[in-house]
């Protein structure tokens, strides 16, 4: 199953982003359910939240991959929404 998690950034917590951005990368990695995935931009070009796109097998395991991601954990989100995707192009 595939599931778009789209996250915005709390106010002003950049900072926060960057000072937990490697264990949010290993985490990326040490877990392997991340098909793609990148940052969203303000209108600054700052990165201002997340978009990833986990391949799991259910909701729950989406719920709990975004529960323990070193972003999450360091409350870095103001929202998180997860919603079930299907890939059409590329």
């Amino acid at each position: 199953m595939l599931i778009a998690l789209i996250a915005r950034d709390k106010p002003e917590a950049l900072q926060v982003r960057l000072d937990n951005r490697a264990a949010h990368l290993a985490y990326i990695e040490e877990t392997g359910v991340v098909a793609q995935a990148g940052p969203l931009l303000d209108q600054d070009g700052n990165m201002a939240g997340s978009l990833v796109i986990l391949d799991v097998e259910d909701m729950a395991a989406g719920e709990a991959w975004a529960t323990n991601d070193p972003y999450a954990k360091a409350g870095l989100f103001e929202t998180t929404d997860l919603v079930t995707w299907k890939k059409v192009i590329g």
